[in-house]
């Protein structure tokens, strides 16, 4: 559920980039930093952790314009994909709007997608949720690397949602505003119904 704050006149979305340990999700997080006029985002915050005490996330907040005299602000976050941050994992799930899978093509990486998959399913409905009630969108990123998977691998193992997807190269930035744009949307058209 966004965040409305008549006085300040913003909607703020919570959109959550979650996937494998080192799939690209932070990667996605530099590059749109990188891109976007300082005026219209907020710093990028890193919290590297080595226990479960402190949360891990990176933070962007990003402004897209208005609808009906009201801001939208975005707010960014990705989840520590190693297993041992599921407890932040599951924190930060908490009131999203929108999720966004970072999927890594290589084809040894095939079951930890899943495995990762599963999780964000199953992190979801501990907040009584169901997966199918919050805008997804997939990303297949490191698709310039040898030995990836094929698409067609790719959407059987993780498509089951039939929910958009998109290639991606985050180190060069292809396909992340893709993947942003259609999240953007899909949590848009959801909430502002």
């Amino acid at each position: 559920m966004p965040l409305v704050n008549f006085l300040t006149k913003q909607i703020q979305f919570k959109i959550v980039y979650y996937g494998t340990g080192l799939g690209g999700k932070t990667t996605n997080l530099k590059f749109i930093h990188s891109q976007i006029v300082p005026t219209n985002r907020s710093d990028l915050v890193m919290m590297a952790t080595e226990t479960e005490r402190t949360l891990y996330f990176d933070f962007m907040g990003l402004d897209l314009g208005e609808v009906q005299g009201m801001k939208l602000r975005f707010a960014l976050y990705t989840v520590p994909g190693q297993q041992e941050y599921g407890q932040s994992r599951k924190l930060l799930l908490h009131g999203v709007d929108g999720l966004v899978f970072v999927a890594d093509s290589s084809a040894f990486r095939r079951e930890e997608n899943k495995k990762s998959l599963a999780d964000m399913v199953s992190n979801i409905s501990l907040y009584k949720r169901r997966i199918e009630d919050i805008p997804l969108v997939l990303q297949y990123n490191k698709r310039d690397l040898n030995n990836i998977l094929p698409l067609d691998i790719l959407e059987g193992d993780l498509n089951m949602y039939n929910v958009p997807s998109f290639e991606a190269i985050a180190m060069e930035g292809k396909g992340v505003f893709s993947t942003l744009k259609a999240i953007s949307k899909l949590v848009c058209q959801t909430t502002m119904v």
